[in-house]
């Protein structure tokens, strides 16, 4: 007969065995907790940001728009805010309109139109706004919940500091257009719209209006407006109308679109984010949109308008520090995330993906660009400066003449044999 070995080595080994047991129970544990917990930070996010709708539009493209009762949109979740009156128009256009001039004209347009695709199956009553509906997916595409909706910090391109050390210091790449050494009170611009290629879905492409007020430090205050494509942020590469904000570069305050409390929607027609079209196509059709921003002299508030007439609504003069009084620089161009995945600089195109020297039809364009100026009159920019990174990668060129006013060409395909 055989005595049960009792011995210190088979303890050891049933201690280490329930020890791994309870490790791999607690690390399971701790995955499903954490998992839980995001899961139900995500649905209350996503209940913050959609509101209940009035009427619910499935777009084409997949998208879901929501007309949301005027004063239930987001921007009422901000605390100064919560007795706010809806500015229905703005006291002045730059243009020398009166508010009662511009509903005549808007009207006329609305029977115009200009193209998103939601537009195809349906339309949003009177005292709605159309937003569209943020799903579970949008946010998990994120870095974390508390970052969805926003850009990176510095991704604002600087003039004056390209040092070819800090070229891809924040990832961002621009090709622009600027004037600076001033006070604005706004800008505008005619923008070519373009479906560029995304190399990785975590890069974008945009063709923007900065309005810049304060630093390039920790104090900036922007004011954007254009076209991105953005796999990340909108899960698909469509040509998307967007907007965003912030007073503390990018870092605390703004967002896109509509995903934060600030920008005050008034228009029942277009749809912050959603696709536009048509598309411009290489050696064929030209496509382009019009964008103004503007401070209002009456209320102080800054105005988007899209196409000619469609007054969209405003960002209150009360988020903004710097912008509060007027802009000390504008800036007009492409800017696209590089983020060397493979260690190449990426094949993430800007604009149309062609070098300016093409020209109309085949690079991208901006034209008809003005600012405005401290009587409220749309003037051309004086002393127009350019700026790029990198301009073997995107680069800029500048005109002028009759029909287009000041106009740049701009963009390029990234990685090329002189873009390594």
């Amino acid at each position: 007969m055989v005595a049960p070995d009792t011995g210190d080595g088979s303890r050891w080994r049933t201690a280490v065995l329930l020890f791994c047991l309870w490790c791999s129970f607690s690390v399971s544990s701790a995955a499903r907790i954490s998992a839980s917990r995001q899961k139900l930070e995500v649905r209350k996010h996503l209940k913050r940001l959609n509101k209940r709708p009035i009427k619910t539009i499935q777009s084409p493209d997949g998208d879901i728009i929501d007309c949301v009762h005027i004063h239930h949109q987001p921007a009422f979740d901000h605390p100064f805010l919560k007795d706010h009156k809806v500015q229905m128009w703005p006291s002045y256009h730059p243009e020398g309109l009166l508010f009662e001039d511009m509903k005549t004209m808007a009207s006329r347009e609305a029977t115009i139109g200009i193209n998103q695709s939601w537009h195809r199956n349906g339309k949003c009553p009177e005292d709605t706004i159309p937003i569209r509906r943020t799903r579970e997916d949008d946010v998990l595409r994120a870095s974390s919940v508390k970052r969805y909706g926003k850009k990176k910090h510095r991704s604002v391109p600087k003039p004056t500091s390209a040092d070819p050390d800090l070229v891809n210091e924040s990832g961002h790449q621009h090709a622009i257009a600027y004037v600076e050494g001033d006070k604005y009170y706004g800008a505008k611009a005619t923008i070519n719209v373009w479906e560029p290629s995304i190399q990785q879905p975590n890069e974008f492409s945009l063709s923007q209006i900065w309005v810049l007020g304060g630093s390039f430090g920790e104090d900036l205050n922007s004011i954007e407006a254009g076209w991105q494509v953005s796999p990340d942020l909108y899960g698909d590469n469509n040509t998307r109308l967007f907007t965003y904000w912030t007073s503390d570069a990018y870092q605390a305050t703004g967002c896109y679109n509509l995903l934060c409390s600030g920008f005050v929607q008034v228009n029942n027609d277009i749809a912050m984010g959603a696709s536009i079209s048509p598309i411009s196509s290489y050696r064929n059709s030209q496509y382009d949109i019009s964008i103004l921003i503007w401070k209002d002299p009456g209320e102080g508030h800054w105005w988007m308008q899209f196409g000619n007439n469609y007054v969209l609504g405003y960002w209150p003069s009360f988020l903004f520090s710097y912008l509060g009084d007027s802009a000390s620089m504008v800036e007009w161009g492409g800017e696209v995330v590089n983020s060397e995945s493979d260690g190449e600089h990426t094949t993430t195109q800007m604009g149309s993906g062609r070098f300016p020297e093409e020209g109309f039809g085949k690079s991208s364009y901006f034209r008809n660009i003005q600012i405005v100026d401290s009587s409220n009159n749309l003037k051309s920019p004086k002393d127009l400066g350019t700026f790029t990174e990198q301009s073997s990668c995107y680069d800029v060129q500048t005109g002028s003449n009759s029909d287009w006013g000041h106009y740049f060409y701009y963009g390029g395909p990234g990685q090329n044999p002189n873009c390594p």
